[in-house]
């Protein structure tokens, strides 16, 4: 059995190996592509990247950081909506705002043609959203709760205790927040960000509708449109090397996160409370918070009901243009996929977990480690990985038909969403496994118990919940796929996150917002899941309950 995990895990890192692999062959003919490249594209590539990434990280780390510390450290009216309420844009994937906000921004959208025709102006009021900067304003949006759970979950722990023995002390409020709240907060905010950038690099959806020149889009270009597999794999490199640093930047806040949790104190006095606002001060946290609600969830869900609307009506007056039977299907296929991918992938974090509490040894910890990897692997990086060395195996072995077993099937597609999301339920099952005593383990082996009964009589049900916390985080996860599915899916098994990538490229965003919809309320089920663990460790915190649970969950 564990030497099945272990080969299990080597599998699932085949993809990131396959990419690496790439620079063994480098002869005259790559180093003549990458000198081309060098020339041509790739300074694109790398500025508008990092452009991006930077614009990003500010902004979640401002938005996160600010919004996270008003509803943790201070009390005003709609304190208490806004601490989940600010977990809602979670559940907006980059792409559906990014169609929404077209729609609504454009020249031709309702917000200019209302405005100009209320002013008499001509041209357009303000630049396209269909730009560096506009995308970095959705990805603001959309990923600043990465930042906001990991910083309220830091600050709820001690922050007001903090706070409050500082003013106790003489320190005024701005002081408080600066020498006390922000470093309490920075491991955290640290974390935060670099999961947001990892989405950012990862992303397709809107860098490819924007039409934008990023390390994503020209992996697919390099790949599909100049069918050129060398370039695609040093790209894919590349942007590899740059996840891996923001991988390991976020382990280590998160390292640094959980050692402040765990010192929290024992005991809260009723005394210390979060500082209450009034006037012009209560008046600007709501603003502050609302706004990003507003931005990033009601307005997008208000423009998409909007469209969908105008869609219906045109189908009640003329030709039906919401084919309802085509969008079942589609909606089954991505129910289909996702929940399939969401049983395989709790059973091999049910497997590794159980094999590392009970045998764990050096080689299945590295591959674990390999395996956790996988998330952070952006969808683009994993298509290159799986494909390149296929290539390889089906030019020496033709007679082995690995391309037609991969390509274009489900198996294939299973085995993307397995490298990608696994590494999701294996967090979801290690967290659970936190909570449950060694000393049942004990008390079983000296009771004779194998570890077959052991899990199944024990184990299994006190990892119920975990488990169907990491069934719900795969199968919503792979529900917003677009990179791998888009690549990989087999012939005529459109996703809703296909369907509505393919119709919004067309222009046809009407008929894209109800798949994006669709995809959107599947997505408010984590947020909700989430939204009830961190009331659970607030509630829990004499206890020290949940640090772990909440601060990897959006990873």
């Amino acid at each position: 059995m564990l030497r099945v995990l272990t080969f299990a895990c080597l599998l699932l890192a085949v993809p990131v190996l396959g990419v690496l692999g790439s620079w063994m062959s480098f002869d005259a003919a790559a180093m003549a592509v990458l000198r081309h490249q060098a020339q041509t594209v790739l300074p694109d590539y790398a500025a508008n990247s990092l452009w991006l990434v930077l614009i990003v990280g500010v902004g979640v780390a401002v938005v996160g950081g600010v919004t996270a510390a008003l509803v943790t450290l201070f009390d005003f009216v709609g304190r208490r909506f806004f601490e989940w309420a600010l977990l809602l844009p979670l559940a907006m994937p980059a792409y559906v705002l990014a169609y929404a906000a077209t729609d609504f921004l454009q020249f031709s959208g309702p917000l200019q043609t209302a405005l100009r025709a209320a002013t008499g102006a001509q041209g357009a009021l303000w630049p396209d959203v269909r730009s560096l900067g506009g995308a970095a304003l959705l990805f603001v949006l959309c990923l600043y709760p990465y930042v906001y759970v990991l910083t309220r979950t830091a600050l709820s722990e001690r922050g007001v205790q903090l706070m409050e023995a500082a003013r106790l002390l003489g320190a005024g409020t701005p002081r408080r927040v600066r020498e006390v709240a922000l470093p309490l907060a920075r491991p955290a905010i640290a974390a935060g960000v670099a999961l947001a950038l990892m989405e950012t690099l990862a992303d397709y959806g809107v860098t490819s509708y924007f039409g934008l020149q990023t390390f994503t889009t020209g992996i697919y270009k390099a790949w599909l449109v100049m069918n050129d597999a060398t370039a695609a794999a040093q790209l894919a490199s590349l942007l590899l090397a740059v996840v891996a640093v923001l991988l390991w930047l976020e382990r280590r806040a998160q390292g640094r996160l959980r050692f402040a949790g765990g010192r929290q104190a024992s005991v809260h006095g009723n005394e210390a409370r979060p500082l209450r606002l009034s006037g012009v001060p209560a008046a600007l946290a709501l603003l502050v918070c609302a706004l990003p609600v507003l931005l990033g969830f009601v307005l997008p869900v208000a423009v998409l009901v909007r469209l969908l609307w105008q869609e219906m009506h045109a189908g009640a007056t003329g030709a039906p243009l919401l084919d309802m039977a085509r969008f079942a299907q589609w909606a089954w296929t991505s129910f289909k996929l996702a929940g399939l991918a969401a049983v395989l992938a709790v059973a091999v974090a049910l497997g590794l977990g159980l094999a590392l509490r009970t045998q764990a040894s050096p080689p299945l910890r590295w591959a674990v480690r390999v395996v956790s990897l996988g998330y952070a692997v952006p969808g683009a990086v994993i298509v290159v990985g799986i494909l390149l060395p296929l290539g390889w195996v089906q030019s020496r072995f033709p007679e082995v038909g690995a391309s037609a077993l991969v390509t274009g099937t489900a198996f294939g597609l299973m085995y993307a969403y397995l490298v990608r999301f696994s590494s999701v339920a294996l967090q979801s099952v290690e967290a659970g496994y936190t909570r449950v005593p060694a000393s049942i383990d004990e008390t079983a082996r000296m009771l004779g118990a194998s570890r077959g009964r052991l899990f199944v009589q024990l184990h299994a049900p006190l990892l119920k919940r975990a488990s169907l916390a990491a069934l719900l985080l795969v199968f919503v996860d792979v529900m917003k796929e677009l990179p791998a599915t888009l690549v990989l899916r087999p012939f005529n098994s459109d996703t809703l996150a296909v369907v509505a990538y393919q119709l919004a490229r067309d222009e046809r965003l009407g008929e894209a917002a109800l798949p994006s919809l669709a995809i959107v309320l599947v997505g408010l089920l984590p947020v909700l899941l989430l939204s009830r663990a961190i009331r659970a460790s607030s509630a829990d915190g004499a206890e020290g309950s949940a640090p772990a649970n909440t601060a990897t969950a959006p990873s």
